[in-house]
């Protein structure tokens, strides 16, 4: 039988060779005859599979059984087939194409399907079947094994198939490469959503230039975003008119204008040199963007009461300064100023005064300033206030009619912490990734402990019992559970006077104004200033917390959202995340790599090859 089973074979493939001339190739005319032969061959293939049945014995009968099952799927194939083309036109009095084009399009890809699980077990069932022509025995598991390999394949090639045809269909892109171009970040395209004027940007590259792609692909993405953000390309050496014009010296600058105002970025035109700025891209662009589309807008920060500084107040200030924060304010469009009784905080606040910040006082503001601050609050000025627990002063003349009171009692944990100097006092480095779902941590809430705020010596915060009516507050930023009021200052957990809890650390606080025409005053505290100056503001949690937080005062939060990078950042991990890697790598890996081998042996053992055991059973 084996040896006469190619045959049978034969007749069905070169019938399904001669069905797809017929179909595929020639698809109309007298040479569509060919359909009909090959129809022909498949049948005779079926029913000499089916004498072959029956004059087989015992494990031949079986095998014929099988390969005569896979050619009837084949057969299905073809009928399904039939059903879905214009054929089907002999016996219906239309196409179901035209009846029913959701069903064609369905039994379209269905019999493509059937044909291949149909196709592979059966070639692989013959080759294992006539290799056994002249065997003493017919060992059935390895045919069975061949079909069942055969089956296996089609599967892979069909997945294959609808993954490429769903790629294909779909516009996405992956790129699994270890050097990326930041591509536009959440926040960058509420910004590209939210214009109201165009917006030009020139591209400065010349010809085939790998960092003019990149760039190009950036700015694609962010056209679909609105139709106002306009592209241009250019060529220094070829329109130098052009460059003059945008006061450009040279390729590898992008230009970003709006009306008369105009911000370059100089990103370079070599790969290597420019991976840095391709990697940082999106927050360049948010920063140009911002510069030019809100102009305009002046930060304030109060001066004369010991606040951080863009310097040292003198050679006995070990403190950080302001001066990133300064520079990150700038980024987002604002003009910075200092503002103290001299600048007049002690008569009124000025009318161009989107925010008014107070980053760590040592002194207490006079009852001038605090009168002159919460008139401007009143009449819906915005405040940004970040305290000090070292200075012990609880403003609350400023805080308590707002709702809050601030506890200058540094905050301490022994579990999840920022380490600097591995020493005991490294407890007071807050760290922690809860957050509410307040507009003003819209970034943050979204992305926990991916993004940690870092608060270097924190107080804490509570709701007033005598809150007024018309003061809304809303904790955003809160400790994690472990935390303590380290009352007495020795990093140690002293209970019962020391309580772990989920301090609150920032407040987001709305004063809804008098007249309903007028807009309400917004504040926003913070429980340390050191989280917002110099090295700590760098670290992306604390730069959301600032940004996403002025832009929520200033109602500017449609545009809050993450920024795109592609920086590697370092990894942080608490003691026990340390102490989890480090066993499991050690230990459970290899031990459950042992475990899995041992199982997988032992079942091995306990259950030998069907082959071997008909060889045994012969013998």
């Amino acid at each position: 039988m084996p040896a006469r089973s190619w045959i049978v074979a034969t007749f069905y493939f070169f019938g399904m060779l001669a069905l797809f001339v017929g179909e595929r190739i020639v698809g109309s005319g007298t040479w569509r005859s060919l359909s009909a032969i090959g129809a022909a061959l498949v049948a005779l293939s079926l029913v000499l599979r089916a004498v072959h049945m029956r004059m087989a014995k015992d494990d031949g009968r079986t095998v014929e059984k099988w390969l005569l099952a896979v050619q009837l799927l084949g057969a299905a194939s073809l009928a399904v087939y039939f059903v879905q083309s214009d054929l089907s036109t002999v016996i219906l009095d239309k196409t179901l194409e035209a009846s029913s084009p959701k069903l064609h399009t369905a039994l379209a890809a269905a019999w493509p399907v059937l044909w291949l699980l149909a196709a592979a077990p059966l070639l692989l069932g013959e080759i294992a079947y006539v290799s056994m022509a002249f065997a003493p025995r017919l060992e059935r598991a390895r045919i069975a094994d061949a079909l069942r390999s055969g089956f296996g394949l089609a599967g892979c090639l069909v997945f294959a198939f609808a993954a490429v045809y769903v790629a294909s269909g779909r516009d996405k892109k992956a790129d699994l490469s270890y050097f990326h171009t930041a591509r536009p970040g959440e926040s960058t395209r509420k910004i590209a959503r939210a214009l109201d004027q165009p917006v030009k940007i020139s591209l400065f590259f010349p010809p085939a230039n790998d960092v003019a792609e990149e760039v190009t692909n950036y700015f694609g993405d962010l056209q679909k975003e609105s139709k106002l953000v306009e592209v241009a390309h250019y060529d220094h050496a070829v329109d130098p008119s052009v460059a003059k014009e945008l006061g450009v010296s040279g390729n590898g600058i992008i230009v970003i204008a709006r009306d008369k105002r105009k911000e370059l970025f100089a990103v370079g035109q070599e790969i290597e040199a420019a991976r840095g700025n391709l990697q940082n891209l999106d927050k360049e662009m948010q920063k140009r963007l911002l510069q030019v589309t809100r102009p305009g807008r002046t930060a304030y920060l109060t001066s004369g009461h010991g606040e951080r500084m863009r310097d040292p107040l003198d050679a006995t200030d070990k403190r950080l300064t302001a001066r990133d924060l300064r520079e990150l304010l700038t980024s987002q469009g604002y003009t910075v100023r200092d503002f103290g009784a001299a600048e007049g905080l002690a008569t009124d606040v000025p009318n161009d005064a989107a925010v008014v910040m107070i980053v760590g006082p040592q002194k207490p503001l006079l009852a001038e300033e605090i009168a002159a601050l919460q008139r401007f609050v009143d009449r819906g000025g915005r405040l940004f206030v970040a305290l000090d627990p070292e200075a012990g002063l609880d403003y609350h003349e400023l805080l308590g009619p707002l709702g809050v009171t601030f506890h200058p009692i540094t905050l301490a944990n022994d579990r999840v912490y920022a380490r600097k100097t591995y020493q005991q006092s490294d407890r007071a480095n807050i760290a922690t990734g809860s957050f509410s779902s307040h507009p003003s941590v819209t970034a943050l809430g979204r992305l926990g402990m991916r993004a940690p705020m870092i608060l270097p010596g924190a107080g804490w915060l509570e709701a007033t019992k005598d809150k007024p009516k018309d003061v809304q507050v809303d904790f955003t930023v809160h400790a994690q559970p472990a935390t303590w009021n380290d009352l007495n200052g020795n990093f140690q957990f002293d209970p019962p006077a020391e309580t772990r809890k989920p301090w609150e650390l920032a407040a987001a606080i709305t004063k809804k104004a008098a007249d309903k025409d007028k807009r309400d005053g917004r504040l926003i505290v913070l429980t340390d200033s050191d989280a917002v100056c110099d090295g700590v503001v760098a670290n992306p949690g604390n730069a959301y917390f600032v940004v996403d937080g002025v832009r929520w005062l200033l109602g500017d939060e449609a545009i809050a959202g993450e920024i795109a990078s592609e920086v590697d950042q370092p990894i942080a991990h608490t003691n026990k995340q340390d102490a989890f890697w480090f066993y499991g790598s050690i230990f459970v890996a290899p031990a459950l790599v042992l475990l899995v081998g041992a199982l997988a042996m032992r079942r091995r053992k306990r259950r030998p090859h069907a082959a071997t055991q008909q060889t045994k059973e012969a013998a």
